[in-house]
């Protein structure tokens, strides 16, 4: 089997190291990625800034979940993506970066995305126990017997798959999850790549308003041409009360039907909640660390707000999302999330270039990718 270079995560908040490591041996049913492209999604910065303040031993694992790649070998038996469609080795596919069991109480149910089995083996294990290059920020990734895989439409350009097994699927099932309805005014708290993905997917869903809220210009630009009806400048609108009184002032004083929270900032909640209408729905995605926030049981209670927390997407989605992308490709410069490139080998460097908080001016990118 082939060996592969991995970037290494050995202290959140220290920069990634590298490593060439072997790669799976391929079962009977198993699928080898070469991958192609990886990004740095905003739950990647959140180790990259040590925001769970960890202190502990080494972790010593391989991170990175945002990616895509082609088939470099199929074990025996696989002729086929997840939809019967012919497969080969060399064919660009997409993949969940999770795969259910199919075998619990939870995915006997649908409820593919809460399975408690799911997580990758990059996730469940470091490398003292599978030392492996297999992961998200490596050149192979393996998916085991029975893993979803969707072959990629051929008129789709290389850069748009990489995020979309994780910002665009997430944000698609997100407003699924919302149950939003056709006419709905929906907000979204952040225009990195998972709120621009988001404002397209309500705008192609049927939303009479899409409102988009972030402090970097340029996104809030992108925002707009890929279906945002209206942008909330957070150097415009600095404190949360002008905001909030921003969606009240666009929604004739009712609030959003829908609020999405794609930020990873837990105070965005605070702030959303009181964005959502009387009996509205509000959607936390970004909120993936343990932070704390304090309300008051009535700002739910008494608005009748429904606050649904969701990590994570069933099988449908990905080829959904797939297919949305080649039905939008002349409509919304959907392609071009992906904003920067580095080598795999300057890991690093994207980092500290994909980083926004504490600067000034934010960072230029939206979505930057690293290819091996």
């Amino acid at each position: 089997m082939p060996r592969g270079l991995t970037a290494v995560l050995m202290q959140p908040g220290k920069p990634l190291e590298l490593e060439t490591l072997p790669t799976p041996e391929v079962e009977p049913g198993g699928i080898l990625i070469k991958n192609t492209a990886a990004a740095i999604c905003g739950s990647d910065l959140h180790y990259w800034r040590n925001d769970n303040n960890y202190s502990g031993p080494d972790i010593r694992r391989v991170p990175g979940h945002e990616f895509t790649g082609v088939v470099h070998t199929l074990g025996k038996g696989v002729t086929t993506d997840s939809l019967r469609r012919p497969l080969k080795e060399g064919d660009r596919v997409a993949f969940p970066f999770f795969n259910p069991c199919n075998r619990c109480y939870w995915c006997v149910r649908g409820e593919h995305h809460a399975c408690p089995h799911r997580h990758r083996k990059s996730q469940q294990f470091t490398l003292n126990e599978y030392a492996y290059c297999d992961g998200g920020y490596a050149e192979y990734y393996y998916l085991p017997p029975g893993h979803y895989v969707f072959t990629v439409p051929d008129v789709l350009p290389d850069d748009a798959i990489p995020p979309v097994n994780c910002a665009l699927c997430q944000v698609l099932h997100g407003l699924e999850y919302s149950e939003m309805k056709f006419g709905d005014v929906i907000v979204i708290q952040g225009a990195g790549g998972l709120g621009i993905y988001a404002c397209a997917v309500a705008a192609e869903k049927g939303a009479s308003k899409v409102i988009a809220i972030d402090k970097q210009t340029p996104r809030l630009a992108m925002a707009r041409n890929c279906g945002a009806t209206d942008v909330i400048d957070m150097n415009e609108f600095p404190t949360p009360e002008s905001r909030v009184q921003r969606v009240k002032d666009l929604t004739d004083g009712r609030g959003a039907d829908v609020v999405v929270e794609v930020v990873g900032v837990a105070a965005a909640t605070l702030e959303g909640l009181d964005m959502v209408r009387f009996n509205g729905t509000f959607v936390d995605i970004g909120n993936i660390i343990p932070a704390t926030i304090t309300l008051p049981a009535t700002k739910v209670i008494t608005q009748q707000i429904k606050w649904k927390g969701l990590m994570h997407y069933n099988p449908w989605i990905m080829p959904a999302a797939l297919d949305f992308l080649v039905r939008t490709k002349d409509k919304y410069p959907l392609s071009k999330v992906v904003s920067h490139s580095f080598p795999l080998s300057d890991v690093n460097k994207a980092f500290t270039f994909a980083e926004w908080q504490g600067k000034n001016t934010g960072t230029a990118a939206t979505r930057v990718i690293l290819k091996p």
